[in-house]
């Protein structure tokens, strides 16, 4: 997998919502009613991470959970971090 350009991860970021490009990685914040909701969409997210073979850097605090997509092994943002970051935001949708 070829690491993106900021040009290219400039551009795929106008396709989500509420995603900021930060230190080499994608970044949001979702923000949910209580710590049940924050944990049962998580383990939904945590599925379809592991469906994909690609998995987030994220931390829970009570209803809050921030997540940070990039690839390790290209050292930097690829098309499977937006693959996934498009994944969750159906995941965040749906529910």
């Amino acid at each position: 997998m070829e690491k993106f350009t900021d040009k290219q991860i400039y551009d795929y970021l106008g396709q989500l919502d509420g995603w900021e490009y930060v230190d080499g990685a994608i970044e949001t914040t979702f923000e949910f009613k209580d710590f049940k909701e924050a944990f049962s969409v998580m383990t939904r997210i945590a599925f379809e991470c592991e469906a994909q073979g690609h998995h987030p850097d994220w931390s829970n605090v009570y209803k809050t959970v921030n997540i940070r997509l990039s690839t390790h092994e290209a050292n930097g943002v690829t098309e499977k971090d937006f693959v996934l970051a498009r994944s969750i935001e159906d995941i965040i949708e749906s529910d």
